[in-house]
């Protein structure tokens, strides 16, 4: 399993390289599950990891086709390993499929870059898709992931939803051909659970930095994390269709979820 370290500038993204991350997040923790850096940060952040790990970059909350499109196409310019995008706001399977569509578009030329859908466990809150409708929305379009992240940050990923439904999600997203991530107030012992799970990958922020999420990221904890995650394979970029060993993914035991998605991806695989 791979662990993602969310920086917000230069300086804690060679914290975060010196501490083993395997790949490198850009991300303002002040703006959101979702933030976005700004331009100038995230050129910065860019020249500090350089070609080391690749460089995610998360894009906020999609609203908007043509606005969500420039985004994507110019952290696609800089050759980023992936682009996240979530859906706060967007009830509308139908809705949120066009958005990602946008970004689809903007990313299949550049085979460098792949796009990740984000879904929030606490999706109620968020006023978002429940967490199976991203994993279909994202097989529908070709993106290369999900991520399964909180909104809100008021509670950790596994108190808001329990282990055997994120285990199930993680099971539905592999069967639809995409690597699956996992990532909201994920510390200690979490790492270990997310592995077992079958977690491609596993996304911090708060655990990785002094005094919580908004504090700098320190290297010595970095290091605790990486070890925490478990040995991680050789890094093969990117991550996504085709790169990934294939899994024998049995959902015979899923009888319970946000809704039938779970099935209908079975039926599809």
């Amino acid at each position: 399993m791979q662990l993602l370290i969310s920086v917000a500038g230069p300086a804690e993204a060679r914290a975060a390289l010196r501490g083993g991350a395997d790949v490198i997040d850009a991300k303002d923790p002040r703006r959101g599950a979702l933030g976005p850096v700004s331009l100038h940060q995230l050129l910065a952040i860019r020249a500090a990891v350089g070609g080391a790990r690749p460089l995610s970059v998360a894009l906020g909350d999609a609203a908007a086709e043509h606005t969500l499109a420039r985004a994507v196409a110019a952290a696609a310019s800089l050759g980023v390993a992936f682009v996240k995008v979530g859906f706060a706001g967007v009830t509308s399977e139908a809705r949120a499929g066009r958005l990602a569509a946008a970004a689809q578009r903007q990313v299949a030329t550049d085979v460098a870059t792949r796009l990740v859908l984000v879904a929030y466990a606490d999706w109620r809150s968020a006023e978002s898709l429940a967490p199976a409708r991203v994993v279909a929305v994202a097989a529908d379009t070709g993106a290369a992931g999900v991520l399964l992240d909180t909104a809100t940050k008021r509670a950790p990923l596994f108190t808001v939803r329990s282990p055997a439904l994120v285990g199930a999600w993680v099971a539905a997203a592999h069967v639809a051909g995409l690597f699956a991530a996992l990532a909201g107030g994920l510390c200690g012992l979490d790492l270990a659970r997310a592995r077992s799970l079958g977690a491609d990958v596993v996304g911090v922020r708060g655990a990785a930095c002094v005094g919580g999420r908004t504090g700098p990221v320190s290297r010595a904890r970095v290091a605790a994390l990486r070890a925490l995650a478990g040995a991680a394979p050789a890094l093969r970029v990117p991550v996504g269709r085709g790169v990934l060993p294939q899994r024998d993914v049995e959902l015979a035991e899923i009888v319970r979820g946000d809704d039938q998605v779970f099935h209908a991806l079975r039926e599809r695989a």
